[in-house]
C-alpha cells in the first residue's frame, strides 16, 4: 500500500518524459514550420480558407482519393486559417505517433518506451510520406498505435473500449487507405472466442467510418478501373544496392526518388536494416510472452499482409497479376502504390526492435551497467544517425511560403460571379511555381477557388504518362490538342497560370474575355457560356448521408467515452463518501 504513490509518481514522470521526447522529435522534424506561411510540397496543399464545394465532398469525375479528408479540411478552415490546420495535422501526426508507439510497448522501462517513440517517429516511411506530402497517411500512421492499444483493451473486455477503438479509427479513416488499414486491424485484433458483441459493434462502426469514400466511389462517373501503366510507376523502388525488398524491410521504398531522403542511398543503410531486423527477431519472443502468442501472431499477420501488399508491384509474377486487376477490377487501383500499406509492419518492427533492445540491455546490465546504458542510447539514436536528413523538414525541403495576392483576387472574382467550370491551363496536375522556390506541388486551384476547377489528372513520372480517370478532362485534352479554342470546351472560365504561360497556345484563348491579369494568374471568361447554377445530382447526397453516418458514429463514441468516464467518476465519489461515513 505504501508503494502505490511512489509507483504512481514514477509512471507520471515516465509519461511526462515520453511526451517531452516526442515533442522534441516533432520540433526537430518540423522546425521550418515555425515560420509563417504554407508548406506546399507535392500532394500537400493547404489554403487559407478551403471552400466546401461538391467536388471536394463527392468528386463527380474523379476517384475519391481525398474523401472525406478534403471535406474535413474545408470545415476546419471555416473556423481557423489553413496554416493552423496544416500545423495541427503535421505536428499532431508526428507527436502522437511517437507517444502512441512508446505507450504500446509492453514494458515497464521508460528508456525502452523512449526508444520506440523515437524509432516510430523517425522511420523512412514517415519521412517519405511527409516529403511526398501525403499527410493523410501520416494521420493514419499516428493513429495506428492507439488503435492497436484500444483493440487489445477490447479483447480484454475493458469498459469503454469500443468507444476508444472508434475514436482511434476515425482519424485513420480520413483517407481510403487509412480506413482499410483501420478496418483490417480492428477485424483481426478485436475478435475473440466467446466474446462477440463488443468486437462486432467495433467492426461495424469502423465499416461505417469508411462509408463516405465507399459511397463516393460508387456514385462517381470516373469508373473504378485505372491505367495499368501505373503499376510499374508506383512499384516499390530500391534505394541502394540491396533492392526494393530490403528497402521495404526498412519501411522505405517509396516509388518517388524525389520523396526519398538522400541518406537512404548510402551503402551502409541495408546493414542498419539488418541490425534492426535482428533486434526485432530477438524482441518478438518477448512480445509473445507479454502480449500472448495469439495477439502477437495476429500482429504478425497484419504486418505480413502489409508487407506483401507493398511488394506486389515489385515482384515480377505478382506485378503481372496486379496490372490485370488494376485494369479490370474496380477499386484495385488502391493497390498500385502498395508501399503505403506498410504501416502495420512499421509499427510491429519498431515495437519488436524496442523489446529486442530491452533483452540485449538486460543481459549487458548483469556485467556492466555503463555499457548497457551506452548500447541503449546507441539503439535509440540509430534511426536518427542513419537518416539525419529527416531533420529540419527533410533538410530544408519543407519551407513555408505565402500565396501571391492574385490567388485571393481570382477567388473573389469567382465568388462574386458564381457558376460554371474553371479550366486551369496549361494542362498539368502539378506545378512548379517560382514563388514556391520551384518546388513541385499539386495545383492549388481546386482547393483555393470557390468553383469546379478542371486540372489535368494525367501523372507523368519520367517518360511514363499514367492516364487519369476523368473523362471530362480527356475530352478537353483531345479538343485542345486538335487546336480548337477553349470557348468550345463548355467551360465558363479559363485560368492561365503564368509560370508556364508560354506553353498555352494563343489560339486556345481566342474569343475569351480577360477578367483579371496579374503577375502569376490570368482569368478569362467564356462569353459563349452564361452563368449557370450548380446542379447537384441526387446520388451525391448519398455521400453526404454517408458522411452524416460517420459523424454520428464519432459523436456517439465521444459521448460513450466521456459519459462512461463521468459515470465511473461519480460512482467512485459515492463509494468514497460511503466509506467516509462508515469510518
Amino acid at each position: 500500500m505504501d508503494d502505490r504513490p511512489a509507483d504512481r509518481a514514477q509512471v507520471v514522470r515516465g509519461r511526462l518524459l515520453l511526451y517531452a521526447v516526442a515533442a522534441v522529435v516533432t520540433a526537430v522534424v518540423l522546425a521550418p514550420l515555425a515560420a509563417p506561411g504554407y508548406v506546399l510540397h507535392y500532394d500537400m496543399v493547404f489554403v487559407p480558407r478551403q471552400p466546401l464545394t461538391w467536388d471536394l465532398v463527392a468528386p463527380a469525375q474523379g476517384l475519391p482519393r481525398a474523401v472525406p479528408m478534403d471535406a474535413v479540411v474545408s470545415v476546419l478552415t471555416q473556423l481557423v486559417p489553413g496554416w493552423m490546420v496544416q500545423r495541427m495535422a503535421l505536428g499532431g501526426a508526428v507527436l502522437l505517433a511517437a507517444v502512441g508507439a512508446g505507450r504500446l510497448v509492453p514494458t515497464e522501462r521508460t528508456g525502452i518506451r523512449l526508444l520506440a517513440a523515437v524509432g516510430y517517429a523517425w522511420t523512412p516511411y514517415l519521412a517519405e510520406r511527409l516529403l511526398i506530402g501525403q499527410w493523410g497517411l501520416l494521420v493514419c500512421y499516428a493513429a495506428l498505435p492507439w488503435l492497436v492499444r484500444a483493440a487489445l483493451e477490447l479483447r480484454a473486455g475493458r469498459a469503454g473500449a469500443v468507444a476508444r477503438v472508434l475514436l482511434a479509427a476515425a482519424p485513420a479513416a480520413i483517407t481510403p487507405t487509412g480506413g482499410l488499414i483501420a478496418f483490417g486491424v480492428v477485424s483481426l485484433l478485436a475478435a475473440q472466442r466467446g466474446r462477440w458483441r463488443g468486437p462486432a459493434i467495433a467492426v461495424a462502426g469502423v465499416a461505417l467510418l469508411n462509408a463516405p469514400w465507399v459511397a463516393a466511389a460508387l456514385v462517381t462517373g470516373a469508373g473504378g478501373t485505372s491505367d495499368p501503366a501505373g503499376v510499374a510507376v508506383f512499384a516499390a523502388r530500391g534505394e541502394n544496392w540491396a533492392g526494393p525488398l530490403v528497402a521495404l524491410a526498412g519501411t522505405g521504398g517509396i516509388w518517388s526518388a524525389q520523396a526519398t531522403p538522400a541518406s537512404r542511398a548510402l551503402p551502409l543503410v541495408p546493414l542498419v536494416t539488418l541490425v534492426l531486423l535482428a533486434l526485432a527477431g530477438a524482441g518478438f519472443g518477448l512480445l509473445r510472452r507479454r502480449m500472448s502468442p495469439d495477439v502477437s501472431a495476429r500482429l504478425l499477420v497484419l504486418a505480413g499482409a502489409g508487407f506483401l501488399l507493398a511488394a506486389l508491384g515489385a515482384v515480377p509474377g505478382s506485378a503481372d497479376g496486379l496490372r490485370w486487376a488494376v485494369a479490370q477490377v474496380p477499386g484495385a487501383g488502391l493497390l498500385r502504390d502498395g508501399q503505403k500499406f506498410l504501416v502495420p509492419y512499421a509499427l510491429l518492427l519498431v515495437v519488436c526492435v524496442a523489446l529486442g533492445a530491452e533483452r540485449l540491455v538486460t543481459r549487458l546490465e548483469r556485467t556492466n551497467r555503463e555499457v548497457a546504458g551506452v548500447v541503449l542510447g546507441g539503439v535509440l539514436l540509430l534511426p536518427v544517425a542513419a537518416m539525419p536528413d529527416l531533420a529540419f523538414g527533410g533538410a530544408g525541403r519543407l519551407r513555408p511560403v505565402s500565396y501571391p495576392a492574385d490567388w485571393q483576387a481570382v477567388a473573389g472574382l469567382l465568388a462574386a460571379d458564381p457558376g460554371g467550370e474553371v479550366l486551369a491551363l496549361p494542362l498539368s496536375g502539378y506545378r512548379a511555381y517560382s514563388w514556391n522556390a520551384g518546388r513541385t506541388v499539386l495545383d492549388p486551384a481546386p482547393r483555393y477557388l470557390p468553383a469546379t476547377v478542371l486540372i489535368d489528372d494525367t501523372l507523368r513520372v519520367g517518360d511514363v504518362a499514367v492516364t487519369g480517370e476523368n473523362t471530362r478532362l480527356r475530352e478537353i485534352r483531345h479538343l485542345l490538342g486538335a487546336g480548337r479554342p477553349a470557348t468550345e470546351t463548355g467551360v465558363r472560365w479559363v485560368l492561365v497560370q503564368q509560370h508556364r504561360a508560354d506553353q498555352v497556345d494563343p489560339a486556345t484563348l481566342t474569343g475569351l474575355e480577360l477578367v483579371h491579369q496579374g503577375v502569376v494568374l490570368a482569368l478569362y471568361r467564356n462569353p459563349a457560356v452564361p452563368p449557370n447554377p450548380v446542379v447537384v445530382s441526387p446520388v451525391r447526397w448519398v455521400v453526404v448521408a454517408a458522411m452524416a453516418v460517420a459523424i454520428a458514429v464519432v459523436v456517439a463514441a465521444l459521448f460513450r467515452r466521456y459519459a462512461s468516464r463521468l459515470l465511473h467518476g461519480n460512482l467512485r465519489s459515492e463509494v468514497q463518501t460511503l466509506e467516509d461515513w462508515h469510518a
